[in-house]
């Protein structure tokens, strides 16, 4: 059975660790960050993240109620993180292109946490504000509901699908993410036209691309068929985005 987490105010009466420091969820959360850019998800126990932080892992139990809570508020933290600086600016194809590429960036500057966190949901409060940002984006350009809600839902989970393929590759060893790179050009622009013609045809336009995140042409595609669907609305018509 999960323990109990300590409410915040109780947490805050602790005693600073052995090292001095005086814990906090961020702080923790923080420290797990770090833990994952250095030696991966394997790397991440609450044995390590308790020597890391100096204290027992016991302690960790006082701000989660296990690993798998820990791990939500990673997810949480990167979101959080998209959300800063952003704001809607009453272009819904502006603000909603802009938020994409910022929770891309943001789980691609952690791309270990992203592969530990990009398929699960939180329910917590930054994740909520963005969907709640998100949602009223959409309706406050005029999308019915049932379309605002499919239109959020494909723009969610494309950014986070997209998120977790491209930290999957930045989190492989260096010479494993060269070998696939260089896949490119040393077999697919190799492959004998007789065989392979539209391969052999665009050879240089896949080594050029393949190499490079899809994720900003999947997105204005899908932003092209929000505003189409727009359009069709009665009354919606074309939007200065």
């Amino acid at each position: 059975m999960a323990k109990q987490v300590v409410p915040e105010p109780a947490r805050r009466r602790r005693r600073p660790t052995k090292t001095g420091t005086v814990l906090s969820e961020r702080m923790i959360v923080e420290t797990a960050l770090r833990m994952l850019r250095e030696h991966g998800s394997g790397g991440l126990t609450a044995r390590r993240l308790g020597a890391a932080l100096g204290a027992d892992p016991s302690t960790l139990y006082r701000y989660f109620a296990g690993m798998d809570d820990l791990t939500r508020a990673i997810g949480e933290e990167l979101t959080g993180r998209a959300l800063e600086g952003w704001t809607a600016t009453g272009d819904w194809r502006a603000d909603l292109g802009a938020l994409g590429l910022r929770i891309h960036r943001a789980y691609l500057d952690h791309p270990q946490a992203a592969v530990l966190t990009a398929s699960r949901v939180t329910g917590r409060p930054r994740e909520i504000a963005a969907d709640e940002a998100i949602l009223g984006v959409l309706r406050t350009a005029g999308f019915p509901d049932p379309v605002a809600v499919r239109i959020y839902h494909a723009f969610i989970d494309q950014s986070l699908a997209f998120a977790a393929l491209d930290a999957g590759s930045l989190a492989l060893a260096e010479e494993a993410r060269a070998a696939d790179e260089e896949m490119w050009e040393s077999t697919y622009a190799r492959l004998p036209a007789d065989t392979y013609p539209h391969i052999a045809a665009t050879a240089p336009l896949l080594a050029a691309r393949m190499t490079h995140s899809a994720y900003p042409v999947a997105l204005r595609m899908l932003l092209d068929s929000a505003e189409a669907q727009l359009s069709a609305v009665p009354g919606g018509g074309p939007t200065d985005g």
